[in-house]
């Protein structure tokens, strides 16, 4: 029997048209542009406007990515959600993109992981297409992290901002997804975190005074070890390395980071596809963001090696690597 193979078809992303750049922010907090810049690598990000909702960018950006491959909803048989701000508690984002798109049938979910979200779902939709019980599938990250932002909070507003990216991925005879690897670790849960839900301070989530949480500092130090760790056990049981690759498209979560685990793998800055400055960190929504950029640019090429990779609250963690 032939194995079965999964394989990115498209991409396709949707950034909200509302900018807030780090001029807006110096008139909303005591920061400036340099300092904003110098320690992350914004300049600006996108953001919704007043009843824009992430199911809307999640849409879009899967319309674009069913547009470049010529594809319906119809010819879909799962869609897999990643974000941790969804419309509602449910249905969940996966059903209602499938309605939104005109699907109808096959199975559809979301899935929360924070900013590991896309390699998550990346890593289950391969799996289910390997063993047979997908031959095409969506998979989108989605995020709108600016309803859930202290822009009081000097050390989170300037980082965080809204989109959504979307691939499908389809059965192949010749590997894509050549690897996937996720991780986590509940023993750094205090770090980076939202604190309200439905079974947990709901009474401040109905009043919308719950905000991100996060120390920075801490947060910095176990990225930056955890993904240089990764990256070399990912390309190490691959047998490949850094000089192999073709892209790293890392998590767009603070330029510092992306450039200290460069320095650590030895792999030029120039190989590294940076879409931080314009988009500012959108959780799980930023490695597809910053593919479909390279793809439609024309930097990315089929048959190139691209190694994926994301670090998110939990601690949640994930790499791939995939032949494009």
């Amino acid at each position: 029997m032939t194995p079965v193979h999964a394989r990115i078809r498209s991409t396709g992303h949707c950034v909200p048209e509302r900018v807030l750049t780090n001029q807006d922010l110096e008139r909303m907090v005591t920061t400036s542009d340099e300092w904003i810049r110098d320690r992350t690598g914004i300049e600006r990000r996108h953001i919704v406007s007043p009843g824009e909702t992430n199911l809307d960018l999640c849409e879009k950006a899967a319309r674009s990515a069913l547009a470049a491959a010529g594809l319906e909803a119809s010819d879909l048989d799962l869609i897999l959600v990643a974000t941790t701000t969804p419309n509602q508690v449910f249905p969940n984002m996966g059903v209602l993109l499938q309605e939104r798109l005109g699907g109808h049938g096959y199975p559809c979910t979301s899935l929360e992981a924070a900013c590991a979200g896309f390699i998550y779902g990346l890593a289950v939709a391969n799996s289910l297409i390997q063993t047979g019980q997908a031959h095409r599938a969506l998979v989108v990250g989605g995020e709108t992290l600016s309803r859930i932002t202290d822009y009081t909070d000097r050390s989170t507003c300037i980082l965080f901002g809204d989109g959504a990216g979307a691939v499908i991925l389809e059965a192949a005879s010749e590997p894509g997804i050549l690897s996937t690897h996720i991780h986590a670790d509940g023993a750094y849960k205090d770090l980076l975190y939202y604190p309200s839900g439905i079974s947990q301070g709901f009474d401040r989530l109905r009043e919308s005074v719950d905000f991100i949480q996060m120390k920075g500092s801490e947060v910095f130090r176990v990225a930056v070890n955890t993904l240089s760790h990764l990256a070399l056990e990912t390309l190490e049981k691959a047998g490949v390395g850094c000089a192999d690759l073709s892209w790293f498209v890392p998590h767009q979560a603070n330029l510092r980071i992306i450039q200290a685990i460069t320095r650590k793998l030895g792999l030029p800055l120039e190989r590294v596809v940076l879409t931080i400055a314009e988009h500012g960190n959108t959780s799980t929504a930023s490695i597809p963001m910053a593919l479909d950029v390279a793809v439609r640019d024309g930097r990315i090429q089929r048959g190139q090696l691209l190694l994926f990779e994301a670090f998110g609250g939990g601690f949640t963690w994930g790499s791939a690597l995939v032949r494009y």
